[in-house]
């Protein structure tokens, strides 16, 4: 004899299940700390929700080798959970895990990322060592977007983040910054008696 029960649960849980609750997890290892998981691209908003559940409890895993395409049947699908390359999902307009069809996916594609690297690259080729190497670290650490720099202002030690469009205005705006410190310090000071 079954009884379907309704409402709450019998017995509440008194703490959250973390799916590796004693165990370290390896910072070097893909999805520690130093590796984290590639961003989640080309796919619906239900998708995406999916996946990220199989990230946050443990269940995600990783694909070893290029999965065959479901449209072109290639060896192109290089995302776990995916069944259509990126190519044909963005030519038919289809979220690549459920292939439904969806006008805007989440993501950015991989051709922008690469091409905002490249230019991000570039613009750090030609900026100065101090500021290249202030982004860098700003970069490391995860504070920064694309867009966003980093810059020291007297008020604070550790600076603040602001965006500008590009690098080499950054770059001008902090040496003209630099130019207007050294000029106040040349100015001879009064010394009262």
């Amino acid at each position: 004899m079954s009884s379907s029960r309704k409402g709450p649960p019998k017995h509440q849980n008194k703490f959250a299940w973390k799916p590796h609750g004693g165990v370290t997890i390896n910072p070097t290892e893909v999805g520690g700390r130093f590796r984290p998981y590639s961003e989640i691209t080309g796919v619906c908003y239900r998708c995406k929700e999916q996946i990220d559940w199989k990230r946050k409890y443990g269940k995600y895993k990783l694909l070893t080798e290029p999965a065959k395409c479901q449209r072109c049947t290639k060896r192109n699908v290089r995302q776990a959970y995916h069944n259509v390359c990126h190519g044909c999902a963005k030519e038919h307009k289809i979220c690549a895990k459920c292939s439904c069809r969806v006008d805007n996916t989440i993501g950015r594609d991989i051709s922008e990322v690469e091409a905002e690297k490249k230019t991000l690259d570039e613009a750090i080729k030609n900026a100065r060592e101090r500021d290249r190497r202030s982004l860098l670290r700003a970069m490391e650490k995860g504070k920064t977007n694309s867009a966003s720099n980093q810059i020291n202002d007297n008020e604070s030690e550790a600076g603040e983040l602001f965006t500008t469009p590009s690098f080499e205005e950054f770059a001008e705006f902090r040496r003209n910054q630099e130019e207007d410190d050294y000029s106040d310090e040349d100015e001879p000071q009064s010394v009262g008696k």
